[in-house]
């Protein structure tokens, strides 16, 4: 079941539209633990994306939550907040968020070495973006695993323009697209990394994924890249994509995420 922590902001629910949840000015975490006789000693923290306008929170959040809890893996969705014109607020809410169930992680019954975090579209953008600059800026919000599917990575040529708007605004600085391009900062303190994406996706280009595996190769890091034919955009644990198209691979998407997970041993 899961338990909230935290102050809920505004809702606005449409179970058919990509954006579930928009006007988000209070930051909540929503814990879904596993029942104890599975319990991993593992967590995941959940980004949601959404282009950093908003929040699909049930395919990228509460499914995957219940997923990864029925196979013991405690999972916390983050509902993080927009930008607003503030590009540093939704790190500041997934770095708060890391901090939170670290610290707790004994009341949690989790090995703080096996805490990761896990990113969808924009999501995934905020998942990279902790992994690599809590690597070289502080390790107490550096993640120890990251899984992204279908990420925004680069803020250069190859980004998703809307996501790049909303975070950075409509003329954003060289030295804003260089900090924020998740493949500029990866270093050898970048935690291993699994990514998933669709060879079809017509929102976010895969170049994407490629860049940041690229990028992980380049330091060392163990990383893994799946990119299947089918799939499009904003495919969720259920096997339905953003446009109710289905998903062909779903079934060995988690197979792969639950190997990866289950092989991970003690923190790099």
């Amino acid at each position: 079941m899961p338990t909230n922590s935290g102050l809920i902001g505004d809702e606005i629910l449409h179970p058919n539209e990509v954006i579930e949840i928009s006007n988000i000015t209070q930051t909540e975490i929503i814990i879904y633990s596993p029942t104890p006789s599975l319990n991993t000693g593992r967590a995941i923290i959940i980004c949601p994306g959404g282009a950093y306008a908003g929040l699909a929170i049930t395919p990228q959040g509460y499914d995957f939550a219940e997923w990864l809890s029925s196979i013991g893996i405690m999972a916390i969705v983050l509902k993080y907040r927009m930008p607003n014109a503030n590009k540093e607020i939704p790190l500041d809410d997934v770095k708060e968020a890391i901090r939170y169930v670290r610290r707790n992680s004994k009341t949690l019954n989790l090995d703080d070495n096996k805490i990761g975090i896990a990113g969808f579209s924009a999501g995934g953008h905020l998942a990279a973006l902790v992994s690599t600059l809590s690597s070289k800026n502080g390790m107490e919000y550096r993640p120890d695993f990251s899984i992204l599917f279908y990420p925004v990575i680069t803020m250069n040529s190859n980004t998703q323009i809307n996501t790049r708007e909303n975070l950075l605004g409509n003329q954003p600085s060289i030295e804003d697209i260089e900090a924020f391009s998740c493949e500029n900062q990866v270093s050898v303190n970048t935690p291993r990394t699994l990514i998933l994406t669709s060879n079809d996706d017509t929102i976010v280009s895969p170049i994407n994924s490629i860049m940041y595996y690229e990028a992980l190769r380049n330091n060392g890091i163990d990383s893994s890249l799946f990119i299947f034919p089918q799939g499009d955009h904003g495919w969720g644990i259920k096997g339905v994509n953003m446009f109710g198209n289905k998903f062909q691979y779903i079934e060995q998407a988690k197979d792969l995420i639950t190997n990866w997970i289950m092989n991970l041993t003690e923190a790099k």
